[in-house]
């Protein structure tokens, strides 16, 4: 059982290292990164949770942990990427948001990116 443990755990820590955005953008982007590292201690304390409680199931903790994590983790990284935005005005008068200064990574306000 103790291997088990162990497997989830390092599962859990692989996944949340080899977080990357999955549009490619080269910028931080924190929910993606912090939503997988949720999601990785999620799990691992799910899994340690689910095995000395209960019925002892490490694996439904470690899915039941790393769903909230995940959770948690992405919508306190959505969080910090709004607070990382900057907000623009174009000559129509339309909002736009960028994530960096040279304004390589913007989106209007209702989401669609503007290139």
């Amino acid at each position: 059982m103790k291997t088990a443990i162990l497997a989830i755990g390092f599962a859990g820590l692989l996944a949340s290292a080899c977080a990357t955005d999955p549009y490619g953008n080269s910028t931080s982007n924190q929910t993606v990164r912090q939503g997988a590292i949720g999601a990785g201690i999620g799990a691992v304390a799910g899994a340690i949770i689910g095995n000395n409680v209960g019925s002892g199931n490490a694996a439904t903790g470690a899915l039941i942990g790393g769903a909230i994590g995940g959770t948690v983790g992405a919508v306190r990284g959505s969080q910090a990427d709004r607070n990382n935005q900057q907000r623009y005005r174009d000559n129509r008068g339309q909002y736009y948001y960028c994530y960096d200064n040279n304004q390589n990574e913007c989106y209007w306000e209702n989401g669609q990116r503007r290139y």
